[in-house]
């Protein structure tokens, strides 16, 4: 039986480490870990197993081009607008669909993020 690795963390390379660390634990409740290397911070999820590593990105780096979108599970999109848009986070339209319903935003370093009911459907 072939067993598929699970997803514990993605690596986010950032001009400015602590600024997006300190952005993930305002808006979406994670928890800052001690910092062991001086270029890369790691944040968990208060309500699971999942990290952000990030990083410091070098000057070559192209930020805000990376090919993924970090999704972020809460049961109810418009009240955590309301919440986010008070404390200086904006989310666009909120999209309906079939099984699915979602909002985007960035983060201060570009990284596309999204909010997410597609968890609590059944």
């Amino acid at each position: 039986m072939k067993v598929s690795p699970s997803v514990s963390s993605l690596v986010l390379y950032v001009r400015d480490p602590k600024k997006i660390a300190d952005f993930y634990v305002e808006h979406f409740g994670f928890i800052q870990k001690p910092q062991v290397h001086y270029d890369l911070i790691e944040v968990v999820s208060s309500v699971g197993t999942f990290s952000l590593l990030i990083h410091q990105a070098s000057k070559g780096h192209r930020i805000g081009q990376s090919c993924i979108k970090i999704v972020l599970d809460v049961e109810d999109i418009e009240a955590f607008k309301k919440e986010s848009e008070k404390r200086g986070l904006k989310f666009g339209v909120t999209y309906k669909g079939e099984g699915y319903e979602f909002a985007n935003a960035r983060d201060p370093a570009k990284n596309p993020i999204q909010i997410s009911r597609r968890a609590f459907f059944k």
